[in-house]
């Protein structure tokens, strides 16, 4: 049987770029100021004074009165009380459409009772966590690797940050090199040495507050979608020791905020085996998301060492992990000795392949299968996009909307797609201040949204899970619409 996966269609990743060009050097449209001071008064402060006076609270004992980053949005967050399906319940009985997904990992819907159900029966006979080996470890470990074919084994980690530090030691041991190269822009963690040029291609230390420099010593990026510039960094790395590894998602830095060509993936493989690097694919949020075998199954790439985290968990904590050729996935015996010959790499984690996480990975995955969820998820991205887009085109909007099957974007200011050239120094500091202002507008944005009834990430990012229907995407586009309705050209300072 062929693998379905959610892409049912390629976006044109160069012509979207080239949109995303353009959109940053417009002017800003945005909500306009009555309608955002609406919004805030009319909305939040009368409907959401509950979230309002909890997350106000919190500000004195968590440190900007929420635990998570994509908890953060304009006017102030929303305290959930409920998710179930495509739906989310704040502490004030408001209900909302979920496309945040807990930031990707949901495919089935919020709190399917399948997984649910197979969770409360673990509790009720073994807890969370014992510290030993349990079932649930092979069964995991096992599934994922019948569903992507370059995975030998497997190993648990707390999560996808962790398993990013695990990838790269495996990567040194295995080649005897040193440096590690990422496409600029990519968030593969918040681990030291990936703290380099994260959302803004480029940018080097400047979004790493707290990170010495000389943590930087051995990492290196090249530009998105831009082979030659890998070539460049490849080629120069030689002189300096060799490459141990490429880190890439493979459609494109950001979940595919800077989307790359379809073929893109494997000239990254293909240069990986010409200067002998490891090929690391992070999967976080593509692993069973765009299909069973992952991005690198709809890309037919063969990754040396993959990452993944989110959606193997199916939204219960301590989804991470990696998976790989047996040949390097050996340095990650467990064990008190892994033997003079086969050094391990230095990894841990006490909750790591808690019996809770494991459980809830393996019945998400095999119910994601049974009912074929990535598909329905790919084509409801499909309408969503298909529908933004014309709603784009009524109001005469420069926004640009695209999609990666159900990695739906939505860019109305173009904040993600700027870059820094060092050998403009001058220009540094006005992209560092435009990304800010435009980050701004586009949290007003998604603050309209949330008025609208519609959670979004961060006001620019989607994720369609299977629990949604045709009606409900048409509902939305219409909530969608109204908001549209409101955008005019904004004047920032």
């Amino acid at each position: 049987m062929t693998e379905k996966f959610a892409i049912t269609k390629y976006p044109d990743a160069q012509a979207i770029n080239k949109q995303l060009d353009v959109l940053k050097e417009m002017p800003i449209y945005s909500v306009n100021r009555d309608y955002l001071k609406e919004i805030e008064e009319e909305y939040f402060d009368k409907k959401c004074a509950g979230s309002k006076e909890m997350t106000t609270a919190a500000k004195e004992i968590i440190p900007g009165g929420v635990q998570h980053n994509l908890a953060f949005n304009h006017p102030f967050p929303l305290a959930v009380a409920k998710a179930k399906g495509a739906h989310l319940y704040d502490v004030d009985g408001n209900e909302y459409y979920d496309f945040l997904q807990a930031g990707g990992p949901v495919v089935l819907g919020s709190n399917p009772d399948f997984v649910r159900d197979k969770v409360i029966e673990l509790l009720m006979d073994g807890g969370p966590s014992t510290g030993l080996f349990h079932e649930y470890e092979y069964k995991l470990a096992k599934k994922i690797s019948e569903c992507v074919p370059t995975v030998d084994m497997f190993r648990m980690m707390g999560s996808g940050n962790e398993a990013v530090m695990g990838a790269t030691r495996i990567a040194r041991l295995a080649t005897k090199h040193k440096r590690i190269v990422k496409m600029g822009g990519a968030y593969h963690g918040w681990n030291d040495q990936m703290a380099w040029s994260i959302r803004i291609p480029g940018s080097r230390w400047t979004q790493a507050s707290g990170v010495p420099k000389k943590m930087f010593k051995y990492t290196d990026e090249f530009f998105p979608n831009d082979l030659e510039d890998l070539e460049r960094v490849l080629k120069e790395n030689t002189k300096k020791g060799g490459t141990a590894a490429v880190f890439i998602e493979a459609i494109g830095p950001e979940s595919g905020t800077w989307p790359v060509d379809k073929n893109f993936p494997r000239g990254v493989e293909f240069l990986c085996r010409k200067y002998d690097a490891l090929f690391v694919v992070d999967e976080v949020v593509t692993g069973f998301r765009l299909g069973l075998s992952g991005a690198q199954g709809y890309f037919d790439i063969s990754p040396d060492l993959t990452i993944f985290g989110k959606v193997m968990g199916g939204g219960y904590p301590g989804a991470g992990g990696i998976g790989g050729k047996r040949e390097y996935m050996k340095y990650l015996s467990s064990g008190l000795d892994g033997g003079s010959k086969n050094p391990k790499a230095l990894v841990g984690g006490t909750m790591a392949a808690a019996p809770v996480s494991c459980v809830a990975g393996y019945h998400t995955i095999c119910e994601i299968e049974r009912t074929n969820a990535i598909e329905k998820a790919g084509k409801m991205g499909d309408l969503l996009t298909e529908g933004l887009n014309k709603l784009i085109d009524k109001h005469g909007l420069p926004f640009v909307a695209f999609n990666q099957g159900s990695v739906c974007h939505l860019d109305t200011t173009g904040c993600m797609h700027y870059s820094i050239d060092w050998s403009k120094p001058w220009q540094i500091p006005n992209v560092l201040k435009q990304t800010s202002i435009r980050k701004k507008e586009m949290e007003y944005m998604g603050a309209a949204y949330m008025a609208e009834g519609i959670v979004t990430l961060a006001g620019n990012r989607i994720y369609t899970s299977a629990a949604y229907d045709e009606e409900m995407i048409k509902d939305v586009l219409d909530r969608f619409d109204r908001v549209f309705s409101h955008v005019e050209q904004v004047k920032v300072k």
